[in-house]
């Protein structure tokens, strides 16, 4: 049978243990949330446009097993978003028939100006999960009414990491004065070989205040991807133990000591192992990475 219709049999109910099981493997390196010491592996799972796949169930079981892999290979943050269309929803299911909903770090958004209290129990009940770990105002909408609210879930034990975050580099002026003024344990920026802007101001602020960070759009959704790989791959790749310009791009991401955990989307397998490969030793120190950063301006 095709995969993908082994897969439509598979989910309407949990998938057997033997399925979800992976032989074990090297885990991935962690970094520690600022706030709580509580260790997050360095690369997580983001479902912007990969997981925006509507009522089909062959895609849908397709992204289940995009989760069961990252998963299997230690992986624990998986990001949506209200605005990510059937994001939530498709994480909600593939983590319920996966019997995963304990093993996730469940990463969401508010993103409205109006209830935000409701739309957050609407986002939870799709993810079908008791209730968040982290929960980030999306793209600074409405932060002022919507970041008090999501302290006060956080002091009634309703969320345990509130966060702000934006993209793309935008109003980078407002977010780092909420970074110096606010009590946040999560900021979501934009990081990558090409869009540095971050490294001036918000990373080392960061560090500062004891703010963990996760980083959107490490591939520029593909496009710097695409670009690199009209190029043959660094002999310095090698050092640093990458095997394609996806790692050699996550690697310079997650080796800055300021970055808690990276977010590639993906919809294939094959992907989700070479990002999670990221996730291991060695890493690049601040030397190196000023060469890396030199040599994929110049190309």
């Amino acid at each position: 049978m095709r995969r993908r219709a082994v897969l439509v049999n598979l989910l309407p109910g949990c998938l057997p243990a033997a399925v979800f099981a992976q032989p074990p493997g090297p885990q991935p390196l962690t970094r520690a949330i600022p706030s709580s010491g509580d260790l997050l592996p360095l690369v997580g799972l983001g479902s912007w446009i990969t997981f925006n796949v509507g009522n089909d169930p062959p895609a849908r079981a397709a992204c289940a097993e995009v989760m069961r892999h990252f998963l299997a290979a230690g992986g624990r943050l998986i990001d949506s978003s209200p605005m990510y269309g059937s994001s939530q929803g498709v994480i909600g299911e593939g983590l319920q028939r996966l019997g995963a909903t304990a093993r996730v770090f469940a990463a969401d958004k508010v993103w409205t100006a109006a209830d935000g209290a409701a739309q957050i129990e609407a986002s939870r009940g799709l993810w079908r999960v008791p209730r968040f770990d982290l929960l980030q105002v999306h793209n600074l909408l409405a932060w002022e009414q919507q970041l008090p609210l999501l302290q006060r879930l956080k002091a009634a034990g309703q969320v345990r990491y509130v966060g702000i975050t934006t993209s793309e580099g935008r109003r980078h002026r407002e977010l780092e004065r909420i970074m110096r003024t606010q009590r946040i344990d999560f900021v979501q920026l934009t990081y990558n070989l090409l869009d540095r802007e971050a490294e001036q101001r918000l990373l080392p602020l960061a560090r500062e205040a004891g703010i963990a960070v996760l980083v959107n759009r490490p591939f520029r959704e593909g496009a710097l991807l695409r670009q690199l790989q009209r190029h043959a791959l660094p002999a310095w790749a090698r050092d640093i133990g990458c095997a394609s310009w996806a790692q050699v791009a996550l690697k310079f991401i997650v080796s800055h000591p300021a970055v808690t955990c990276a977010i590639p989307a993906t919809t294939r397998i094959d992907h989700v192992r070479e990002n999670m490969g990221a996730a291991s030793a060695p890493l690049p120190d601040e030397a190196f990475r000023r060469r890396m950063a030199a040599d994929v301006e110049r190309l």
